[in-house]
């Protein structure tokens, strides 16, 4: 598996755009987020990915600044109840963790947790482990994550050992008390 392909999976994760509309209010560009109805200053996501949604579909772009949208080589202008759509960012411990292991193991992941209706942006909490151990030769510990999706809450832990053999070990834990796991080997 590529970047690309990571990437992918990270772009059509569910949740991975706070979504609203935008007004010109006395000179001044403002976010509505159509979820929390929370009010912020558009200036706020400067060079930020941006996605506005024009002739029934997502235009992605660059805010350039307050008002203006780089979309490929052209340059849009925004209108008052524009709908657009704002990249979230992952929790920095999530992504080196995401990062960090192999392709297997991340596919297994990402996957699971999105069959249990949870997103890699639902993150709310992640120790990530793994981190602090880059100069040891064997690699063994766990790896803490919470995730909201605002209906449920699920707590993981990855158990991993890189050594002689490759183990990754996601035990999935739901408030409801369902569990899951899911383990993966490499020799």
């Amino acid at each position: 598996m590529n970047r690309q392909q990571r990437i992918h999976l990270y772009d059509i994760q569910k949740r991975a755009y706070t979504e609203g509309s935008v007004e010109n209010i006395n000179d001044q560009w403002i976010f509505f987020d159509e979820e929390t109805e929370e009010a912020s200053m558009l200036e706020e996501y400067l060079h930020q990915e941006i996605e506005i949604f024009r002739m029934n579909r997502w235009k992605k772009g660059v805010l350039q600044e307050p008002g203006k949208i780089r979309v490929g080589n052209e340059v849009t202008m925004l209108k008052d109840q524009d709908l657009v759509r704002i990249r979230k960012h992952l929790i920095y411990s999530l992504e080196r963790l995401l990062d960090g292991i192999n392709d297997d193991a991340f596919i297994q992941f990402v996957t699971t947790l999105n069959s249990l209706n949870f997103s890699i942006y639902d993150c709310i909490y992640c120790y990530n482990h793994l981190s602090f151990l880059s100069d040891e030769n064997r690699k063994d510990g766990v790896n803490f994550m919470v995730f909201d999706n605002q209906e449920q809450i699920c707590s993981v832990q990855h158990h991993f050992c890189y050594f002689e053999k490759i183990s990754d070990r996601f035990e999935f834990t739901l408030n409801t008390g369902k569990r899951l796991i899911i383990e993966k080997m490499i020799s």
